[in-house]
Parts: C-alpha cells; structure tokens; sequence
C-alpha cells in the first residue's frame, strides 16, 4: 500500500509540474510513470511475448482515458476493451501529437517539441527493423491522396500523423493510402507482418467527434478484429495524447489471439509498448524502450 501511495503522490506532483509543458508542448510524461516503467526494465524475459502472424496498430488522437472508456458515444470500443486487455495506466509520453508518434515508432521524440513538418530522420525505426529482419511493414493513412506521398497535408490528411514517411529507410511504397488496406478474410492474411493505421483527422477524433472514430473504427477495422482472434493475429488500439492535460491518462486496447480479456492496471507508456512489438519479433529495442520491459501478463 505504501508503495502505491508514493507512486500515486509522485504522479500527482509530476502532473502539476507538467502544466507549463503542455501549453507549449515538449514531455508530459507524468515523472512517477517514467521512472517505474524503466526500474522494471529488464525484469521479464522477451521470450515470454508471443509472435502474432499479424499486428495492426491504430492510432486515434487527444482524447483522455475516461473520455472514452465507458463513454457511450464509444460502443464499438468499449466492446473491444471487454473482449481484450485495457490498460487502465496508460500514458502518452509527450504534447502535442507528432512526438508521440515518434516516440511509438522510433523509441524517440527526435526532439520535437511541436508538430512541425516535414523531417527527415536517418536512425532506425521499427519499421527497417522489421524489414531488416525480413518481416514486413506499411502504414495506411487515410485521405493521403497516393502512394509514397510526402507532403505535409492533402485534405484531412496530416503527416505529422504518419511517422515512416520520416524514415527513408522504410520504402515509398510501404507508406501507403488507406484505401490500400484489405477489406476481407483473404485480403487479411496477405497483410505485412506489422502495419499501421491512422485514420484521418475526422475520423481520428481530433477535429471530429469520439463517435465518429468509434464508427469509422466499426466501419473499417471490425472484420479484422474477428478475423485476428482466430488467425493468431493482434489489434491495438492507442491514442497520440490525452485533451493536452497534464498527466496525458489515454486508453490502450490490445485485442486477438490469445489474449486474457480484463482490465489490466499496470503502467504502459508509448516506449513499453514498442518494447512489447519489438519483444515478440526478436527485435533489438530502439532508444527509450530498452528502458522498459516488455507486456507479458497478457496472454
């Protein structure tokens, strides 16, 4: 109890010391969390992660943990929390979205303190990691207007959203439009090993509304969702950041096969759920994830 008690003072003293960060972006990454998170580093072994045939990561943007979690304007998510693991302690580690990103993708903010566009990085990601071990990757954003595309906006598609195209070691053609992504059981199973999806910023929840995600998530990701239960596959569903508060509280879902349905409270943060990912493909962990130890109480 005492141990939860100072970790739980510790939070509240980081969130009220975060408050100037998020008005001007930069970590917001509650210090208590930070710092539990990398005392554990090291302290489960990797091989006790699974290798799913398939990942599908969605990212969903600046909505707090209980602004979605038991809400009613989310059905469709709140089934698939009860039908996988919630964490119920996850936290984004930055403000505003873009190093959140890159933090998931990279184990980096790259030192962004904004969402500034465009950047080139030339350090490892997971994505050439996966290539590199001759896995497969992509990332679907919706509204990108084709293929490969580069620039910083078209429509509601924003690149601040879509870290890979930052990486020139992840090809062109595996940044791809959403349109790309499979819509049935045969089209599943050619997916790549582990991909991304970022819906546009309507349907993201950042300029529309928490039902208008939980639709579109319904709309495009439910067969896949069925599907992955039953072909060793995994759906995660994150968000960028919380509504920019100081302890940046956001949900995290993990749903597929093998996995023990419940409310999990354990501390996640961006950084230990790349670890997790890298865990389960023998992956070498990037930047501040080797300061975390991988998910695996879970299956």
């Amino acid at each position: 109890m005492r141990i939860r008690l100072t970790l739980a003072a510790s939070l509240a003293a980081a969130a009220l010391a975060a408050v100037s960060a998020c008005s001007s972006g930069g970590p917001a990454e509650p210090a208590g969390v930070s710092s539990s998170l990398a005392a554990q580093s090291g302290s489960v072994a990797a091989a006790a992660v699974p290798r799913p045939a398939h990942v599908v990561v969605v990212m969903e943007e600046n909505h707090a943990y209980d602004e979605v979690i038991g809400s009613p304007d989310a059905p469709y998510i709140n089934a698939l929390a009860a039908q996988g693991a919630s964490f119920t302690s996850s936290y984004a580690v930055a403000h505003p979205s873009e190093p959140n990103y890159l933090a998931l993708f990279s184990g980096s903010t790259q030192g962004l303190t904004d969402d500034s566009c465009p950047h080139i990085f030339t350090g490892p990601s997971l994505g050439s990691e996966l290539l590199g071990a001759g896995l497969g990757f992509a990332g679907y954003s919706e509204s990108m207007p084709q293929t490969g595309f580069t620039g910083c906006t078209s429509g509601d598609y924003a690149r601040r959203h879509n870290p890979w195209v930052n990486f020139p070691a992840v090809p062109a053609a595996d940044n791809r439009t959403f349109a790309a992504f499979p819509t049935n059981d045969a089209g599943y199973a050619g997916l790549p090993t582990l991909s991304f999806v970022v819906p546009n910023v309507q349907h993201d929840m950042h300029d529309g509304t928490v039902r208008q995600g939980d639709d579109w998530l319904r709309a495009n990701l439910s067969g896949y969702a069925s599907w992955a239960r039953a072909h060793d596959s995994l759906l995660v569903v994150t968000w960028d950041e919380d509504d920019n508060g100081p302890g940046n509280h956001i949900p995290t879902l993990i749903v597929g096969a093998g996995v023990k349905p419940g409310r999990y409270g354990e501390l996640v943060d961006h950084y230990r759920l790349l670890r997790t990912l890298e865990a389960a493909y023998g992956l070498q962990p990037l930047g501040e994830s080797a300061q975390r130890a991988p998910v695996t109480d879970i299956w």
